[in-house]
C-alpha cells in the first residue's frame, strides 16, 4: 500500500523513447492512428525545458494527451529528486523514467477500439490522461520503467516473463466481457533483471520489459486506505471528491450524503466484479486493497489463474501458502476490503452516516450471491426463476469437484450437447469434459432434474438454448501452461505464440482454425493443435 510514483511529461517519454530506441511510440501510432507523433520526435530540441514546456497538453491531430486531470486539482510532490522515501501530503510525485541502456524490441501491441489500462505504484509511471477525438479519457501507465520514490527495495523494473502474461491476461479478461484494465502494446530488452520468481532463493537473470497499459483510473481502496491511515484528512476529502467528479457522474458533489452513494457504488460494482471471475473461473492471485480498482476493474495482474479442473481451493500464487486468496475465497475478501473503504471513509461521515454504510456494507453478500446465481443460471441455459434452482448450481459444482471435470469446458459441452445427447446419458468422446462429470455415480440424477428444468423455459428450443449457452460460456480461456508456453518462447525471442494467443483470446466465443490462420497448419504449438483438430473455420 503506497502512493504512486508517476512521470506526467509525455513528450518526456518520447525522450525517452529516442534515447532507449524503443518503438512504444510505434505501437500508439498502430493502434491508434496518430498522425504527428514523429512530427515529435524529430525535433532537435528534447532538453527539459522544452519538455517541461510541453508538460501540460500534447496533441497529435484530433488525439490530446493531457496531465491537467492531476496538475490541477491535487497536489505534487516539490521534491524533484527521485529517492526511495517517505512521501506525505501529495497524491503524486514527478518522476523521469528510465531508459533501458540495450537494443529494445517492440513484442506485442493490442489494438482495440476502446482502451482501459493499469498502475502499479513502486515500478510505474503515470504519463497522462489520454483524450480520444470522442471525448472518451483514459489514464496511460507505464510499468517496469524504473524506480520511483515508492520503490521501497525494487528496482522498478519488470520482466519479460510476467509482463507477456499481463498483456495476455488484460486482453482475455476484456473479450469475456469483464472490466478490466488492458495492455496496449509490449516492449523486451536486453537489459539483465535479477528475480526470484518463485520465492524459493533461487535468483535469476531475466529480460527486462515494459508494458503501456490504460485505465479509466488506477486509484484503489489502497489509494484512500493510506491516507485516513496517516491522517491526512484534508487531502483524503480532496482526493475522494476528485474521484467522485471525474468517475462518479451521477452523484451530485454538493450533496452532503455523496460519501455514502459512493461507497454504495464501490460495494454493489465490486460484488459484481467478483462474481464475473468466478463465472469464467478467474482467480487474482493477490487480493489486497491495493490490488482492487475503485472504479471496479481487474488491475494488477500478478500470479493470476484461470482454473482448469474445478476446485474451489484453487490458488495460482505459489506463494500464498496459506491460501488466503484461494478462488473460493474471493468473494469474502472482497468484503473485507470493502470494510477497510469504510474504515479509510469513516472520518468523514457524521454519525447517522457511519450507520447507514455499515448497512450498506452489510448488503455485500446479497448482492454478490444474486449476482452469482444470475451469472451461472445463464450458464445452464435457465430463463426465469425457479426455486430449485440454486441447488441445480450447487449440484453440478460438486459433481465437478469430486471428478476434477474441467470448469471451463463442462459448462461449454453443456452449450453445444443436445438434450436428446443428455438424457440417454450417452456422452459422445468429443465431449470429453462432460464424459469426466458423467463418471459420477449422481450424474444421471442432475441430468434428470435438468432437463425437467430446460422444460420449463417458456418458448425455448433445444437450438434457442444452446446458441444462449455458447454466447456466455467460452471456448477459450487463458490456460496457465499456454501462458507459460508462450512466455518461454517469448523469453528466446520467439514471439510466435504470443501473437497467435492473441488471436485465440479475441474471441473466446467462438469455435476457431486459429492455427490454419496465423500460418501454424505445419507445426502448431501443443496447444494449438487441439484448436485446429476440433475447430471448423
Amino acid at each position: 500500500m503506497s502512493r504512486y510514483g508517476v512521470a506526467l511529461e509525455f513528450p518526456i517519454w518520447l525522450m525517452l523513447v529516442c534515447q532507449s530506441g524503443c518503438c512504444l511510440v510505434d505501437s500508439i501510432t498502430a493502434a491508434r492512428g496518430f498522425s504527428h507523433v514523429h512530427d515529435y520526435i524529430n525535433k532537435s530540441n528534447w532538453d527539459q525545458d522544452y519538455c517541461e514546456r510541453k508538460r501540460k497538453v500534447s496533441h497529435f491531430g484530433g488525439w490530446r494527451l493531457s496531465t491537467e486531470k492531476f496538475t490541477a486539482t491535487l497536489p505534487i510532490d516539490r521534491i524533484q529528486e527521485n529517492y526511495v522515501r517517505e512521501v506525505r501530503d501529495v497524491i503524486f510525485s514527478f518522476v523521469y523514467p528510465t531508459p533501458f541502456k540495450s537494443r529494445v524490441l517492440l513484442v506485442a501491441v493490442s489494438k482495440f477500439g476502446s482502451w482501459a489500462g493499469q498502475l502499479g505504484d513502486g515500478r510505474a509511471h503515470l504519463i497522462g490522461v489520454y483524450t480520444n477525438r470522442f471525448g472518451d479519457s483514459w489514464e496511460l501507465q507505464l510499468k517496469g520503467s524504473g524506480r520511483t520514490p515508492y520503490s521501497r527495495n525494487g528496482d522498478g523494473r519488470a520482466v519479460l516473463h510476467s509482463s507477456v502474461r499481463e498483456f495476455l491476461g488484460s486482453e482475455a479478461m476484456h473479450y469475456l466481457g469483464i472490466p478490466t484494465s488492458r495492455a496496449a502494446s509490449l516492449v523486451v530488452s536486453d537489459d539483465d533483471v535479477w528475480r526470484d520468481r518463485f520465492y524459493n532463493g533461487n535468483v535469476k537473470k531475466e529480460r527486462g520489459a515494459i508494458v503501456l497499459r490504460v485505465a479509466k483510473s488506477w486509484f484503489r481502496i489502497g489509494s484512500l486506505e493510506i491516507l485516513a491511515h496517516s491522517g491526512e484528512l484534508d487531502l483524503l476529502r480532496m482526493l475522494l471528491d476528485h474521484i467522485i467528479d471525474k468517475h462518479f457522474p451521477s452523484i451530485d458533489m454538493n450533496d452532503s450524503n455523496r460519501y455514502l452513494a459512493f461507497f454504495s457504488r464501490v460495494v454493489s460494482e465490486t460484488a459484481g466484479l467478483i462474481a464475473l471471475w468466478m463465472s469464467v473461473g478467474f482467480a487474482h492471485g493477490v487480493c489486497n486493497t491495493d490490488n482492487f480498482s475503485l472504479l471496479a476493474i481487474t488491475i494488477d495482474y500478478g500470479p493470476f489463474g484461470f482454473m482448469d479442473s474445478y476446485d474451489p481451493d484453487f490458488v495460482p500464487n505459489t506463494s500464498d501458502d496459506e491460501r488466503l486468496y484461494k478462488i473460493g475465497n474471493q468473494a469474502n475478501v472482497g468484503l473485507f476490503n470493502l470494510n477497510k473503504l469504510l474504515q479509510a471513509l469513516n472520518p468523514l461521515l457524521a454519525p447517522r452516516q457511519k450507520q447507514l454504510a455499515s448497512q450498506i456494507l452489510g448488503e455485500y453478500p446479497e448482492q454478490y450471491y444474486k449476482r452469482f446465481t444470475e451469472l451461472f443460471k445463464a450458464k445452464l441455459g435457465f430463463l426465469g426463476d425457479n426455486e430449485d434452482d440454486n441447488y441445480l448450481i450447487a449440484f453440478l459444482l460438486k459433481l465437478m469437484e469430486d471428478t476434477k471435470a474441467d470448469f471451463t469446458m463442462t459448462f461449454r459441452e453443456l452449450s453445444e450437447i443436445s438434450e436428446d445427447q443428455l438424457q440417454s446419458i450417452s456422452i459422445p468422446k468429443e465431449f470429453w469434459a462432460l464424459q469426466d462429470v458423467a463418471k459420477h455415480k449422481l450424474f444421471s440424477s442432475w441430468v434428470v432434474l435438468y432437463l425437467l428444468r430446460l422444460k420449463r423455459n417458456l418458448g425455448d428450443s433445444d437450438s434457442k438454448r444452446s446458441k444462449r449457452m455458447m454466447n456466455i460460456n467460452p471456448r477459450y480461456v487463458l490456460r496457465n501452461w499456454m501462458a507459460e508456453s508462450a512466455a518461454q518462447k517469448a523469453e528466446r525471442n520467439d514471439f510466435s505464440e504470443v501473437h497467435l494467443l492473441q488471436q485465440v483470446l479475441q474471441h473466446p466465443f467462438q469455435r476457431q482454425a486459429v492455427a490454419e490462420r496465423a500460418g501454424y497448419a505445419q507445426h502448431p504449438p501443443a496447444w494449438a493443435k487441439d484448436i485446429k483438430v476440433s475447430c471448423s473455420s
